[in-house]
């Protein structure tokens, strides 16, 4: 077992009630990945180079950027979550941890919540903290950026919790990186198209009330059923390891 982590695994008592249980891994998961700085840059650094060089690369046009900006910005996120999502359950799995969690008396999809919840207040939330710099270097007027932070905290959630049932089904594969982008990215698109289309309409001034009420209807369907789906696919890939 890992000595940086050994010292943060605690067996959760029966009597240790289901919300204290969740802030036990939340704040465990999150001393961690402090531990291990270079997890956590590696997505913020994606997303700002990818950002950076796309009107180096195709255009910089401050009409096309304009245009174009928000679409950018939400595939360059899209990406950095991506990338990041290797990392979810693939350390406790070395270190076995993660055999500890599923052993544990509480309900596992609340614990895999909080892990989902740690792993987006590490890599979304800072996402939507640098988008309004990068909105201003893509020429988005305030409005726009407005709406696209507020796209992004709602959508970014959803990235991590859709991405929890991938991280989990391809935990211990070969070649997990890959087949978790075949599965998770098709999944990926609706809130894509959403969160593209919410800052398209506040750029136009049309009304952006219903692109966000399905935006908001995507994340309570994932907070419901995600959480579900990754503790029964963490179960399976722990039965066959």
């Amino acid at each position: 077992m890992n000595a940086e982590t050994r010292p943060l695994i605690k067996p959760l008592s029966s009597g240790v009630g289901n919300m204290a249980s969740m802030k036990a891994v939340f704040s465990r998961d999150m001393k961690v990945a402090f531990r291990q700085r270079q997890d956590l840059l590696n997505p913020l650094l994606f997303f700002v180079m990818v950002v950076t060089l796309f009107p180096l690369g195709v255009s910089p046009e401050v009409s096309f950027l304009r245009e174009a900006g928000a679409g950018i910005l939400w595939v360059a996120a899209l990406l950095s979550v991506l990338l990041s999502l290797d990392h979810l359950f693939r350390h406790d799995f070395d270190d076995g941890t993660l055999e500890q969690l599923v052993l544990q008396p509480q309900p596992l999809f609340l614990l895999v919540l909080a892990k989902t919840l740690a792993h987006w207040t590490l890599t979304g939330l800072p996402l939507v903290l640098l988008a309004p710099v990068l909105g201003v270097m893509v020429h988005l007027e305030g409005n726009s950026i407005a709406v696209l932070c507020l796209t992004l905290l709602i959508g970014t959630p959803v990235l991590s919790l859709i991405g929890s049932i991938g991280a989990a089904l391809t935990l211990g594969l070969r070649s997990a990186g890959v087949l978790l982008s075949l599965l998770i990215i098709p999944l990926y698109i609706p809130v894509l198209i959403f969160g593209t289309g919410t800052v398209a309409a506040a750029t136009e001034g049309a009304p952006v009330a219903a692109y966000l009420a399905l935006l908001g209807a995507f994340l309570v369907l994932a907070i419901t059923l995600a959480p579900f789906a990754a503790s029964a696919a963490l179960r399976i890939s722990l039965s066959n390891s």
